[in-house]
């Protein structure tokens, strides 16, 4: 079956300054996703229908369920009339693991740390993160201003988030968009590493607020520089700060916090 619409059109009532309408609308799209390793349900959760292999790449390195992305050793997208099912192989030894670790529940579009059933799988030991990209404030600045228009689903229906990818001198080169912020961080992720890409090469910048699990899975890929919209919680700060990370929030037009690691990102 070919894939979903990513939005879909609605007959609306609209009211306005008291003047009642009635007009078409765009609204966005979401619906269940499986992800199946080796024939085993994982986790299911309520996904945009775009950029699913990216999604199950991304997902697979950033939480942890493989080391290395050559240890991913295919996925494919089985598409249904409600749901799609991602079927994805692994290295054998990794796959073992995993089942010690199974957790087939469903996951919101806003789940974090949805179906982890022990605090040591929600908050896992990371690597410090290395030398990573470093910005100028006025290269973030720029992608922020840039990202709005890289988001056409966003453009569309006004409901879901973003994670882009900035290399310094070069600006954004990938962006994901996803009603879960969750999933828009791992297509991307997904995306380069499909690409053949490191993303350690450059910082991300998220639409939505910096949240723990926002940090854990950029560090887990190398990240060393993500930059988010709105607020960070302390246990995104606290990660941060030992895994190395500088992390930035509120960066909008012309501002921005700085929180940890402030050196990669240059003052004017």
């Amino acid at each position: 079956m070919a894939p979903h619409r990513e939005s879909v059109e609605l007959d609306v009532e609209r009211w306005r300054r008291g003047t009642l309408t009635r007009e078409r609308d765009l609204i966005a799209e979401e619906m269940p996703v499986a992800l199946v390793y080796h024939g085993v349900p994982h986790v299911v959760m309520l996904a945009t229908p775009a950029d699913l292999e990216d999604y199950a790449v991304g997902f697979t390195l950033s939480e942890g369920l493989v080391a290395r992305p050559d240890e991913i050793r295919g996925v494919e997208v089985i598409w249904g009339e409600e749901a799609a099912e991602v079927r994805i192989t692994v290295a054998w030894e990794r796959f073992s693991a995993l089942l010690d670790r199974r957790r087939n529940l469903t996951g919101r579009s806003g789940c974090g740390l949805c179906g982890q059933e022990t605090v040591e799988q929600a908050v896992r030991e990371l690597q410090p993160v290395g030398p990573g990209a470093r910005l100028s404030a006025a290269q973030l600045h720029e992608a922020i201003m840039q990202l709005a228009d890289l988001q056409p689903i966003n453009a569309r229906t006004g409901s879901v988030h973003a994670a882009a990818w900035i290399v310094p001198g070069k600006g954004i080169q990938v962006v994901r968009e996803d009603v879960g912020r969750h999933n828009a961080l791992d297509k991307t992720i997904g995306a380069l590493v499909r690409s053949g890409v490191d993303p350690a090469g450059g910082a991300l910048l998220l639409t939505s607020r910096a949240s723990f699990e926002m940090v854990q899975k950029s560090a887990a890929v190398g990240v060393a520089l993500v930059a988010a919209f709105s607020a960070p919680t302390a246990f995104a700060v606290r990660l941060a700060e030992r895994a190395g990370m500088t992390l930035v929030a509120f960066a909008r037009e012309h501002q921005h916090v700085v929180y940890t690691h402030p050196w990669r990102l240059e003052s004017p």
